[in-house]
């Protein structure tokens, strides 16, 4: 699993990603206490809307953003959305009203709107094996658990001897970090055509060829599936904790440890399982997992009862397990489907598409649970999971070719691509590109 960390370049940029996450951390929790200073009980209120325009940010700006920075290094556009971050981070302890969080918050998630799919689309460059890209995606995976236990803990601590206005600044620190790691690190360059397209066409290019690929297709439906079942844990976990067991903060957060544990267990594994497994039987066992696992607890939670504390930590640790395999193995099928000069396209509509998701099941999740109860809400959610595996087997079938036989009646016998292949029709694993409008192509 380590071993990849042998390539330098690689390693500094999971440092930067680790760095930064954390500083995202610690502006989490300060954000939380200054609106709580603003606005009182309404504090909830306002994060929510905070968050909500980081949704609306994600699924809008992420192929705008691809298309307009697609002509520039990708080394700059990495450290200039980090230093925008940082910008904000630095701002945000001057604020004192409403309205200028929710516009230094939409500034913050447009900058990583940008960040987030240009770095995920270099990965697959600076680490060209795929095993060592997959292990990648696992340590990735780890890296977002991690976060999520030590930076409340780094928060707590420091909070004990400093006013949270200082966490602002362990955020502007993360993410200058991360600029400075980007900056000493060989990003490649992609050579290509891309970048000379129209803007029109580079903003839905990545959406166009999403769409057109039998395995994204199933891949959009397991995202949303994964988003059912991941927002009721997101969500209504503190409800469960502090009503269902009665527990306090500290029960809370070994709740949600849990999750992040199972997660961080299935990304250990999955790059040996990976081996001998294709990526869809992984995802789709996964995902039925999950299903069942959900239903079962939603069937204990509508009947009155909640299970033992430990029985409950042990679900939400299966939970976070095959919440992880569903999800890990997703930059896999991703590198797969475009060429090398698609892949910043191809990575952003991923972005947009599986936070489109999530702007859909956290308030569903939410709205259920209150007016629903936690059973029932869950096993609704469950069943919105089953649909998206059922749309997943459809659109992704077990038996999809990745390389079936096709023609190309409309290009010209000199074409280059016919030369290449032996003719108007031929066989070589297909992507969505210039070539290939539909999946199998006619040209």
């Amino acid at each position: 699993m380590f071993t990849v960390f042998q390539n330098r370049d690689y390693a500094r940029l999971f440092c930067a990603q680790v760095v930064a996450l954390i500083g995202t951390g610690l502006l989490s929790v300060a954000l939380g206490l200054l609106a709580y200073d603003l606005a009182g009980d309404r504090a909830g209120l306002v994060l929510g809307t905070a968050y909500t325009i980081k949704m609306v940010a994600y699924v809008g700006l992420s192929p705008v953003a691809q298309a307009v920075v697609q002509r520039l290094p990708r080394k700059a556009v990495l450290i200039a959305a980090d230093l925008l971050r940082a910008g904000v981070g630095l701002c945000l302890p001057f604020v004192s009203d409403l309205w200028q969080i929710y516009a230094l918050i939409f500034i913050l998630q447009a900058a990583s709107a940008t960040f987030t799919p240009a770095y995920q689309a270099v990965l697959p460059d600076v680490l060209p094996d795929e095993r060592d890209y997959t292990r990648a995606l696992s340590l990735s995976r780890m890296a977002y658990d991690l976060e999520n236990l030590v930076s409340p803990a780094l928060a707590g601590v420091l909070l004990m001897v400093m006013s949270y206005h200082w966490l602002f600044l362990g955020t502007v620190a993360g993410f200058v970090g991360s600029a400075l790691l980007v900056a000493v690190t060989a990003v490649p360059m992609v050579h290509g055509t891309v970048a000379d397209r129209p803007f029109r066409e580079r903003l839905f290019r990545g959406l166009r060829i999403y769409l057109a690929t039998p395995r994204l297709r199933g891949l959009l439906a397991l995202n949303f599936a994964a988003a059912s079942v991941g927002a009721f844990v997101l969500v209504n976990t503190v409800v469960l904790v502090r009503s269902g067991y009665g527990g306090s903060e500290s029960d809370l957060a070994l709740a949600m440890a849990a999750f992040g544990a199972g997660s961080m267990g299935a990304a250990l594994m999955l790059p040996r399982l990976l081996n001998h497994f294709t990526d869809r039987w992984l995802m789709v066992v996964a995902a039925r997992g999950l299903i069942i696992v959900a239903l079962v607890m939603g069937a204990v939670l509508w009947r009155g009862g909640v299970t033992d504390w430990g029985v409950f930590l042990l679900i939400w640790a299966m939970i976070g397990f095959l919440y992880s395999g569903v999800l890990t193995p997703s930059g896999r099928l991703l590198r797969r489907s475009v060429h090398a000069e698609d892949r910043p396209a191809i990575f952003a509509a991923q972005f947009a598409l599986s936070h489109a998701c999530w702007l859909v099941s956290y308030p569903l999740a939410g709205w259920l649970g209150q007016v629903l109860g936690m059973g029932l809400a869950l096993l609704l959610l469950a069943g919105l999971a089953v649909l998206g595996l059922l749309a997943a087997a459809w659109l992704w079938p077990a038996d999809l070719l990745d390389a079936p036989r096709h023609e190309h009646p409309d290009l010209p016998l000199d074409h280059p691509h016919l030369r290449a292949h032996g003719g108007r029709r031929h066989v070589h694993p297909v992507v969505i590109d210039d070539e290939h409008r539909v999946w199998p192509t006619q040209g």
